[in-house]
């Protein structure tokens, strides 16, 4: 029964998620709903999973983590890109609008709307893997970057764990071009369910096992060592949502005879408050430092 649980979880969530935001469409009952409903439900079912059959039990947050990481996650992943996208939206539009650009012609917006959403996700992965692999390998943008490594446990909230700085480099290759091609709601609702369910999955504790989709998903077994304090493993595992660019470039690494040591920076007194993050990233060689 728990072997079924650990190969069967990651798979089972995400459909039922998906399909949720299909049927809720379908329902009419408006993107609100469609979206964060199927999220919020697989979000819980997934911080269950983490709290009965944990991947490692010292990995549990403590309360000042979990007040720490939910700020991450409402300001940084929830509020900034709404923000980011409403700004946008009115300025492409004024700027499109005046030159006379009609680039909506350019996507395939009657495409069924799992297809128009899985071609959203391997370009956005395409894309994102060359941006998180360079914040990795520049110093300027991995000092921004370096916030996300701070945790030295993973669990669900954690996810969320971004300088804005950084989330909005993200944002101008996520959803900035989407917006631009005026690809539907209901097609940017369920890429966003995929991408939330997938990366609350990624960071989590939860002691699940993907098997053969370890080649496909970018899941928890991978994401664990792209976490690792060590940075011959850590500059790995890019992928976002999918793993399949990390097997074009050769950086996809999961180990089969060891699990993943020590996670987070070699600097283990990095500031670890929101505030402080925020200017951490202003001084040079902070995550370096090992005294």
């Amino acid at each position: 029964m728990i072997g079924l649980l650990r190969y069967g979880a990651y798979p089972a969530i995400l459909m039922a998620c998906v399909t949720g935001n299909l049927v809720l469409f379908e329902l009419g009952a408006g993107v609100l709903v469609a979206t964060y409903v199927p999220v919020t439900l697989g979000t819980l079912l997934i911080m269950a999973f983490e709290a009965t059959l944990p991947y490692r039990s010292d990995w549990r947050p403590s309360r000042v983590e979990v007040v720490q990481d939910s700020t991450f996650l409402a300001l940084v992943h929830v509020i900034l890109p709404k923000a980011l996208a409403a700004v946008s939206v009115f300025m492409m539009f004024d700027v499109l609008n005046r030159r006379g650009w009609i680039i909506a012609s350019w996507w395939a917006h009657d495409w069924p709307v799992p297809v128009q959403t899985v071609l959203m996700v391997l370009i956005v992965d395409g894309t994102r893997y060359w941006l998180h692999r360079i914040s990795h390998e520049w110093e300027p943008l991995w000092r921004f970057h370096a916030v996300h490594h701070v945790p030295r446990r993973l669990y669900t909230l954690n996810v969320g764990r971004f300088h804005p700085v950084d989330k909005g480099l993200q944002f101008g290759l996520d959803a900035l071009p989407f917006l631009a091609l005026g690809v539907r709601e209901d097609v940017l609702s369920l890429y966003f369910v995929g991408y939330a369910v997938n990366g609350f999955f990624q960071h989590s504790n939860a002691d699940v096992r993907l098997g053969w989709l370890n080649y496909v998903v970018s899941g928890p077994e991978l994401h664990r060592w792209h976490h690792s304090m060590q940075k011959e493993e850590s500059n790995h595992n890019y992928g976002n949502h999918l793993i399949v660019w990390d097997v074009v470039f050769r950086s996809r690494y999961l180990p089969a005879d060891r699990s993943v040591g020590a996670l987070g920076l070699v600097n283990r007194q990095y500031p670890r408050g929101f505030v402080d993050q925020m200017a951490a990233p202003v001084i040079p060689g902070l995550d370096k430092r090992t005294v």
